[in-house]
């Protein structure tokens, strides 16, 4: 069939299929005149914001002693008007879909956006201690500027804090837009309902998630991969509004890929939660938590007289294999370094490195 052809007679009807999909009103924007809040200008507001907490660093533009008070003017005004207007579709929103009436959703939206202006200078305040911590922590770091410019979590940090903000004020849709503009730059996925004390930090990042009933203390360091979750997730709907995710108290530490789920279950001021732990149960403080060391299987390679350049492996348990070619269980002793030879060998080569440089 010739595209010709298909526009006359068959487009026509796809055209009516597609629309008789939003016949429910579900999926669908701007239904009865009332359009949800447009993204691009909720983002723009969000990079607004950051530019005021981190004036210099976001937009690439200088900001002198001279100029700091009129652009941070500037910036002030335009995000006032833009997110005023954004928070109105959202508490709009929100009366169509409860069935509200007589709700003075301009006057809500100003109230809260002037809020959360009012809240810049202690949220600002707060990032300083993150920033802080995220330097004290992390031997790699240059410098705090370093920190601001290119560490992933200091954005999605900062993004939650705005976001919480506006989330406690029960403005709808935008907190959530805003975290998943973190998430999806990060890889940090924060519920904006979260409460994350001072001081906080999370090094490298990529994979964390704090969800939205969690309670975090202050001088809290947690690595990438961490899931701060809810235990009976199916239950979906039916919990809401309940505690569901864990407290984690004052300087906790958290290594890579642990999980901790549950309402109830409370990670003590100072414990250590050691990588891959898989908690559901509270945590004493000043305790550390550790997967017990598990058996490990050193393979060994063959000799290289008798496979040159294939790179083969024994298995070492193969003199143990049972003529049905199964293998026995077998522990394998670890592999004892002689750490003086092992110095040695790397002083030598330092120096040789050092010689050719």
């Amino acid at each position: 069939m010739s595209t010709d052809k298909w526009k006359h007679t068959l487009l026509p009807k796809l055209i009516d299929r597609i629309v008789d999909t939003y016949a429910d009103g579900k999926g669908i924007n701007q239904q009865e005149g009332h359009d949800l809040p447009n993204r691009k200008v909720v983002d723009q507001a969000l990079e607004r914001l950051y530019t005021i907490l981190f004036p210099g660093f976001a937009d690439g533009h200088p900001v002198t002693r001279a100029n700091t008070t009129y652009h941070i003017g500037d910036t002030v005004n335009h995000v006032q008007i833009e997110l005023t207007k954004e928070v109105e579709r959202a508490f709009r929103y929100a009366c169509r879909v409860k069935d509200c009436q007589n709700c003075n959703v301009e006057q809500q939206a100003e109230k809260v956006v002037i809020n959360l202006l009012e809240s810049l200078p202690s949220i600002r305040q707060t990032l300083k201690l993150d920033v802080q911590a995220g330097f004290e922590g992390d031997p790699a770091a240059s410098s705090m500027d370093e920190i601001i410019l290119s560490y992933p979590a200091i954005r999605a940090i900062a993004f939650h804090r705005l976001a919480n903000v506006l989330y406690k004020e029960g403005v709808p849709l935008i907190p959530r837009m805003w975290a998943e503009r973190a998430h999806s730059e990060t890889g940090i996925d924060i519920h904006p309902g979260a409460t994350i004390g001072p001081s906080f930090f999370i090094d490298h990042g990529t994979g964390v998630v704090i969800g939205e009933t969690c309670v975090i203390g202050s001088h809290v360091q947690i690595y990438q991969g961490v899931t701060l979750g809810a235990l009976a997730p199916a239950k979906g709907q039916k919990i809401r509004g309940s505690k569901r995710h864990p407290t984690i108290e004052d300087n906790v530490i958290i290594y890579a890929g642990a999980t901790i789920l549950g309402g109830d279950t409370v990670i003590g001021q100072g414990a250590v939660v050691g990588g891959n732990v898989w908690l559901t149960d509270s945590v004493e403080p000043y305790t550390k938590v550790v997967i017990a060391k598990s058996d490990l299987l050193f393979l060994r390679p063959k000799s290289a007289a008798n496979t040159p350049h294939k790179g083969e492996f024994a298995c070492p348990a193969r003199p143990l294999c049972e003529a049905d070619g199964t293998i026995k269980p077998i522990h394998q002793t670890p592999i004892k370094q002689n750490t003086k030879t092992s110095a040695t060998k790397n002083q030598t080569i330092r120096k040789a490195v050092k010689a050719k440089g």
